[in-house]
């Protein structure tokens, strides 16, 4: 263990180099945030109450769903592909430790530091401007944070699964692209779920996307409270365990037939 928490350490480090890039990152979360803030607010006039969400659940999902974007992962990264194309994953393969496990920790280490520095200013930014919804119980903080760190997990486990097509594909920008494209739109990043038709509602919520937005900025509306708050776990739990699952199965397949491109 001590190995992995080196692992997110070191990646919080090396990230927090990149500071114009956060920088970017915050402006570019802000700008779209009111974006999409001021069309809700537009359909929230129309009906001032959808799904249970009212034009002030809109908005604050909004500015925190725009902070969790690049903690939680949801564009992904095509990192570990790389070296899996340019043949240096037979390098990573040898080495002492569970592959899987050290991708999931160079995850958490850039989400840790994103968290704090793109994850904060978009929402405060917004609560200066347009009135938000802060939490009410102090426990809802803790709540929230632990279905952040869940909500990563799932990503990770789905973009693990997406990179390791690199071990039969020359390029997977493409399959890459389409995965986190459908990821994104059925997590909730462009509009709340509640306001899909509710089949595709209930689509979206069986599936293991929501547990990446939808579900955290949910616990942080505190729409979810004891046994139902423990379901929203279960399900990021759950859906974090078979794609992890689904991608050790993957993984043993690439590994009895690796095919080094370019290297």
């Amino acid at each position: 263990m001590r190995l992995y928490w080196e692992v997110v350490r070191q990646t919080a480090r090396r990230t927090a180099t990149y500071r114009g890039a956060a920088l970017a990152g915050v402006v570019t979360n802000t700008v779209f945030g009111f974006l999409l803030a001021y069309v809700l607010l537009a359909v929230f006039r129309e009906r001032p109450q959808i799904g249970g969400f009212d034009a002030v659940d809109a908005v604050t999902f909004t500015f925190v769903a725009q902070g969790l974007l690049a903690p939680v992962g949801v564009f992904g990264t095509t990192e570990m592909a790389e070296r899996i194309r340019t043949g240096e994953v037979t390098v990573d393969l040898c080495r002492p430790y569970d592959y899987q496990a050290w991708w999931a920790a160079v995850a958490y280490g850039r989400a840790g530091f994103l968290l704090v520095v793109r994850g904060v200013p978009p929402f405060l930014l917004g609560a200066l401007v347009l009135d938000v919804r802060r939490p009410e119980q102090a426990g809802t903080w803790a709540a929230f944070l632990a279905a952040v760190v869940l909500a990563v997990g799932v990503a990770f486990a789905w973009g693990f699964l997406l990179q390791l097509s690199a071990f039969w594909l020359l390029d997977v920008r493409g399959p890459n692209q389409i995965g986190w494209l459908t990821a994104q739109f059925l997590a909730g990043t462009f509009v709340p779920l509640v306001l899909f038709p509710p089949w595709l509602e209930a689509v979206a919520r069986a599936l293991p996307f929501a547990a990446m937005i939808q579900l955290p900025v949910e616990v942080f509306l505190e729409k979810h409270q004891g046994l139902d708050l423990a379901g929203v776990y279960l399900h990021q739990l759950a859906w974090a365990a078979v794609l992890v699952a689904a991608g050790r199965v993957v993984l043993g397949r690439a590994e009895r037939r690796v095919v080094v491109q370019g290297g």
